[in-house]
């Protein structure tokens, strides 16, 4: 339940965070009072000032508080933020934020690692696991004390007749004849030689080259009733003899037994008492980052790059004198290859050598030939000629293969692009020695209930967290009081992963392959294990990536968030969470310029009775996406993927009609990304576009005849420095400096487009080589950025600055928004058609010239929708989207349907992983994956239009999109296609 929000008295520091001026990026001189200890949601188009109210201006100078409160020498390690442009922020917390931001790329970085329970788990392992020996699994290697192994011994039937003896020889060859002598120097007289019992005075010749055993017989007892008898002394003195003889081991024989249990091996060290094998447990051996628990093949990584032959010759249609060996090509021509001339050297005599055509298609030519090309010609000898003008020679030798030959270039190459170009021949596979788990085989026989840590990261959260309650009350003895602590650790911090909706992922699942939202969660979870209070926390739009079933668990860890005495402030565009804040800011009215205001801001009655709220139309249903009057037919073109098995996916056969828009949906971890990118993306990518990372497990994939196309949408930044903007992204930029040099002051002056960059010399400031901002470091201060005193911002020098086009210089120009530049070039038609593409997809706030770095994940996939829009359309291309509308209000989310349509409406075919409810209810067809996540999903549970999908009753979004579905479309096709049922694997 919501706290109520304090309406008096007066709001003071201690009770409400006071900003006052707030001009930060859009913001036009906000100032307003936000409650401690509520759930404050601030929501808004996008673009309208969110983003610069909370993490720029609030997050920011929390941040930069603290850290000035630091001693000097503690700030020169540390990232100093600029004070924001705000007047003043009276009553701010200690803040943290916890943004979009996905996680380090390290390989090295895990699920488990980022939460500290590996941590736990290495130290759980190292103090209660049971190690074995790798060797002989059934062993178990324990260091035992003589008490212990006195205790072992006593516990047999009284009577019992025992031989001690002292392995003193085990495996080794040799004629051990000065050896016996001083045995039998040192008192000993038998001993029990390759499994028989001799005298050491016998003549006994041992074959020098052969492997013997040899114990010595330290003492012969019988066991007897009672405790005072001085059987357990004697037992005692002589097992510390033979441990002392035999280097910590010794065996107990019962010498009227004859089974393999009347012999037991102890030792004293932590050694496996038959081979030796020797394993300390500490937490370093459950370390892949250390070298003392790390596979020595893969450095812990768990895979290990190769050459792939699949990249080498990527087209199997081709011959090899078209360039089918990838490795060895060169261009032909404006587009065709042909092979090259180092190729030529190897092949023209592998051709004549083993007589086949280098004119026929690489698919055609005899395994055998496949095989020798990519692995040699192992002892066959080779006679190959080098023709060099004048002078000619030849030589023999076997041929080592093209996967040497690359592997040999990469291993001598230190040119960096070189290596690069070689690299497109590279990828990751499972290391074979560890099978991915990237530890050495003495920390995977350590087992805690019977799993190793391998066993146990490989599980899914949800899997996990029943593992270690169950622990909790099997565990006994010590084991039991060493363990119940650190149990206790790793159950809270899976507790909170699995409450944020991550229970489906593992605890060995890298950190690169996160999403935003995933890591974003992750790192939310981490801070409710923290327990701080009197915190303001800071969220980025934590509800991505999240199905609508799951959004309610999420929204549930906020407010526990909350109830900690914390003021929780997130940047959200959420209905759900919207309505269930205690606190809501609106911001707008639009984006860029035309926002940077606040429009409401209370409960959300304040917010819907707002006339100026764009988000309290939305909310009231004054305004709504509506669900489309009728659908696209799905023809019988598909693109199929056959037997999907990637991750969970569960031997899944799915199709994607050509020619309209399909939604992949499902919950959270079902196998949707698996599905779309890493298995429909990565095969085409690499057929079509020459990509080297490795598709997902599956068989083949059908339909690639109806696209010649791929293009993966996403919201990755368009360019990573500050010279990257829209204008050069779109290639708007081209076209106007063209313009301006075909004016006749620039003729006049001899000036080409090549004057107008700001990249080259010629044209631009050279007093800060067109940045129009020069860097000034500050030693245990933020580095300042100055403008410059030369161009004073404008990037050119003043010459260029003098050619004027309808009184405007280009720097005018890169300083407009998208919307004026529009007006400004509406006589270029060139110019004209391009701007209103940006202004199409609702960037028509944005500024030409604007930094790529400053634009959101949203703003920069816009622009690239704008790129492709501004491109001739053939109809034949697949668009991929992942998630597209992250960081969209519902005004923007309309305006970007607008677009995708825009894009199927000319013939392309366009796949979406979405959770977004209007996206999906708008698809002209969806390929529901679930019922769950992780193990619990892979599999097809509905397929249709989103009202065959709705009928299905085990889908999760189907149930969803039943109210959302009252207005039905007209549904254009004759006959519907039934829902598929889930394929399973066999």
């Amino acid at each position: 339940m919501a706290k109520n929000t304090p309406q008096s008295p007066a709001p003071t520091p201690q009770t409400h965070l006071i900003i006052k001026g707030a001009r930060e990026h859009n913001l036009k001189n906000v100032s307003l009072t936000i409650p401690k200890r509520t759930l404050t949601v601030i929501t808004g188009v996008s673009g309208s000032g969110k983003s610069s109210l909370a993490f720029d201006t609030i997050y920011a100078e929390g941040q930069r508080r603290y850290v000035e409160s630091l001693s000097a020498y503690a700030r020169q390690f540390l990232e100093l933020n600029n004070k924001p442009d705000v007047d003043r922020i009276d009553g701010l917390a200690p803040a943290i934020a916890i943004e979009q931001k996905t996680t380090s790329k390290n390989p090295r970085s895990t699920v488990g690692t980022i939460t500290e329970i590996y941590d736990y788990l290495r130290l759980l392992y190292a103090n209660a696991g049971v190690a074995h020996c790798p060797n002989h699994p059934d062993v178990v290697i324990t260091a035992q004390t003589i008490q212990q192994m006195v205790d072992h011994v006593l516990a047999w039937p009284s009577g019992t007749k025992l031989m001690v003896m002292a392995p003193v020889v085990r495996g080794r060859k040799g004629e051990y004849v000065k050896e016996r002598q001083h045995w039998q120097a040192l008192g000993y007289t038998r001993a029990e030689i390759n499994g028989e019992l001799v005298e050491l005075s016998d003549p006994l010749k041992l074959t020098k080259n052969e492997k013997h055993d040899i114990s010595l017989v330290i003492d012969r007892l019988v066991l007897k009733e009672g405790t005072d008898n001085g059987i357990a002394t004697r037992l005692a003195d002589s097992l510390a003899t033979a441990l002392k003889l035999s280097e910590g081991l010794v065996e107990v024989v019962q010498m009227d037994s004859k089974s393999p249990e009347g012999r037991k091996l102890f030792s004293e060290k932590h050694s496996c008492p038959i081979c030796g094998h020797s394993t300390q447990l500490e937490p370093r051996l459950f370390s892949f980052n250390s070298p003392f628990g790390a596979c020595q093949t893969c450095d812990g990584l768990g895979e290990v790059i190769f050459f792939n032959p699949d990249l080498i010759v990527p087209d199997e249609s081709l011959t090899l004198n078209q360039g089918a060996i990838h490795a060895w090509r060169e261009k032909a021509g404006r587009e065709g290859f042909q092979l090259s001339k180092g190729g030529a050297y190897y092949l023209k005599a592998l051709s004549r050598h083993y007589g086949f055509s280098l004119d026929t298609p690489y698919v055609k030519l005899p395994s055998t030939v496949k095989d020798m090309l990519i692995h040699g010609s192992g002892s066959d000898r080779i006679e190959f000629k080098f023709e060099g003008g004048k002078s000619t020679f030849s030589t023999k030798k076997p041929f080592d293969g093209v996967l040497d030959i690359l592997r040999r270039r990469w291993e001598e190459s230190t040119n960096p692009y070189a290596r690069e170009d070689l690299n497109r021949y590279r990828s990751a596979k499972p290391c074979e020695a560890c099978n991915g788990a990237r530890l050495n085989p003495s920390a995977m026989v350590v087992t805690v209930g019977q799993k190793n840590v391998h066993q146990y990261t490989s599980m899914s959260i949800s899997s996990a967290l029943k593992f270690t309650e169950h622990l909790q009350t099997s565990l006994t003895g010590s084991a039991e009081k060493i363990a119940t602590p650190i149990l206790r650790e790793i159950n809270a911090r899976l507790g909170f992963l699995n409450h944020v909706g991550l229970n489906y992922l593992s605890l060995e699942r890298t950190a690169g392959t996160l999403s935003g939202g995933e890591a974003q969660r992750i790192r939310l979870a981490s801070q409710i294990g923290s327990g701080l209070t009197g915190v303001l926390y800071v969220l980025d739009e934590p509800s991505i990536g999240l199905h609508q079933r799951d959004n309610t668990r999420l929204l549930e860890t906020l407010t526990k968030l909350r109830d900690l005495d914390n003021t929780v402030l997130v940047v959200e565009h959420d209905e759900d969470a919207i309505r269930m804040a205690d606190y809501v800011i609106d911001m707008g009215p639009l984006a860029g310029v035309n926002g940077g205001e606040m429009i409401a801001a209370g409960n959300v009655d304040n917010i819907i009775n707002e006339p100026r709220s764009i988000t309290g139309q939305y909310l009231s249903g004054k305004r709504a996406i509506n669900v489309p009057s009728k659908r696209r037919p799905v023809s019988e073109r598909q693109i199929t993927v056959h037997n999907a098995q990637g991750n969970n996916l569960q031997n899944l056969t799915v199709s994607f009609p050509v020619g309209v828009l399909t939604c992949v949906t499902g919950v959270s971890g079902s196998g949707k990304s698996t599905l779309v990118m890493d298995t429909l993306h990565h095969a085409l990518a690499a057929r079509l576009n020459g990509n080297k990372e490795q598709p997902a497990k599956h068989s083949k994939i059908t339909g690639l005849e109806h696209i010649d196309k791929l293009v993966n949408i996403d919201q990755s930044p368009i360019g990573r420095t500050p010279r990257s903007n829209p204008a050069t992204y779109t290639g708007i930029y081209g076209p106007i400096r063209d313009w301006y040099a075909a004016l006749p002051e620039s003729k006049a002056r001899g000036y080409g487009p090549g004057r107008f960059s700001f990249n080259v010399k010629g044209g631009r400031c050279e007093a800060c080589e067109g940045d129009g901002v020069i860097k000034v470091e500050m030693h245990f201060l933020p580095d300042v950025y100055v403008q410059c005193e030369v161009c004073h911002g404008k990037r050119f020098n003043r010459e260029t600055l003098e050619v004027l086009f309808k009184g405007k210089s280009i720097a005018d120009v890169l300083d407009m928004t998208v919307a004026d530049a529009y007006d400004f070039f509406s006589g270029v038609p060139r110019l004209a058609k391009q701007l209103k593409t940006l202004s199409d997809v609702g960037l028509g706030y944005i500024k030409l010239g604007q930094s790529a770095t400053t634009l959101s994940g949203g703003e920069a996939q816009r622009v690239k929708l704008a790129k492709e829009l501004t491109k001739i359309a053939t109809g034949r291309t697949l668009y991929i989207l992942d998630e597209p509308t992250t960081g969209l209000h519902f005004a923007d989310i309309d305006q970007l349907l607008k677009v995708l349509h825009r894009l199927v409406d000319a013939g392309n075919t366009m796949v979406i992983i979405e959770h977004n409810l209007d996206v999906i209810k708008t698809a002209d067809w969806l390929v529901d994956i679930g019922p769950e996540g992780g193990s619990g999903g892979g599999e097809l549970v509905a397929e249709g239009t989103p009202e065959q999908v709705a009928k299905v009753k085990t889908s999760h979004t189907g149930q969803y999109l039943i109210p959302l579905l009252k207005a039905k479309p007209v549904i254009t096709e004759d006959k519907p296609k039934k829902p598929a049922k889930a394929k399973k694997a066999a």
